[in-house]
């Protein structure tokens, strides 16, 4: 005796016995995602009227709740349709631990992204050197953190190596020493061109009276007297005081009569040498 084989039935019998349970998901699936999408941008307008909450924050946290909402959707979606979900999340954890192992460093930037989010070495808006790269700090991701250098030019770093470097932050400083090298010539005054150096710095108003500036002699070189000239400044006046600075120390030695000497170098050639030079070409 032949076995019968099920039919699927008419596209009207389906939509007869299943209609109801796609469009409840279809409904579940829209109310979902647009209430995912309203958190999204009210967590973000509600940071930006909160100033307790810092700007660091804020993109994370937004994320943070539409994929927690998105989730939620998605299983009730699923449970509308039949599907056993404490089975499928179980098949999910073996998955995403197989997926963990193969990413691996990915997942140690999304760590690495959290213990910067807590610990805050920097914000955003900070200027900074993380290992060797300068920059101001335009946004920290759960995978990434994005710089703008000095010069306009983005640069993404991952967030292990950030967690692993070493960061000076420039803004957070109370205030920045300059050291500036001046070298003068042997035949000068040294007292009189400390003098003048001093009086440059004393003249400067974005050269902190505390600490104190301080010029003196630093080396004995070759062919000139180095003096260094140290200053303090509050971090935002660092570059252009010391671009100044360099150009007015300069210029007032010049007014001076101080020589600041330029590097000389001697040839010696010898005797026989220069009589082959100067012999007539055959």
């Amino acid at each position: 005796m032949e076995q019968e084989i099920p039919t699927l039935g008419t596209p009207i019998e389906l939509l007869r016995s299943h209609g109801a349970s796609v469009a409840s998901a279809l409904v579940i699936a829209f109310v979902g995602w647009t209430v995912a999408a309203w958190t999204a941008r009210s967590v973000r307008s509600f940071g930006k009227r909160w100033t307790q909450v810092d700007v660091t924050l804020i993109p994370v946290l937004a994320s943070l709740s539409r994929l927690t909402l998105l989730t939620v959707t998605a299983m009730a979606v699923l449970e509308r349709f039949g599907v056993d979900t404490k089975s499928l999340l179980a098949v999910l954890g073996a998955a995403g631990l197989a997926i963990g192992l193969a990413l691996k460093d990915t997942l140690s930037d999304v760590a690495a992204g959290l213990v910067i989010l807590v610990l805050r070495p920097f914000d955003v808006g900070d200027a900074v050197e993380v290992d060797g790269t300068s920059g101001v700090v335009d946004a920290i991701d759960v995978f990434q953190t994005k710089l703008t250098s000095f010069d306009g030019v983005p640069i993404t770093l991952p967030n292990s190596k950030v967690r692993s470097a070493k960061i000076q932050n420039f803004t957070r400083a109370q205030r920045r020493r300059m050291d500036l090298t001046i070298g003068v010539s042997y035949s000068a005054d040294l007292t009189r061109a400390i003098a003048t150096l001093q009086d440059v710095l004393s003249n400067e108003p974005r050269v902190l009276p505390e600490p104190a500036p301080s010029v003196d002699v630093v080396e004995l070189a070759d062919e000139k007297v180095n003096l260094l000239v140290r200053a303090w400044t509050l971090p935002a006046d660092f570059f252009p005081a010391r671009l100044e600075l360099t150009r007015h120390l300069k210029e007032r030695l010049d007014a001076e009569g101080i020589v600041v000497p330029m590097p000389q170098r001697e040839m010696h050639i010898p005797l026989r040498e220069r009589e082959r030079r100067s012999a007539p070409f055959l």
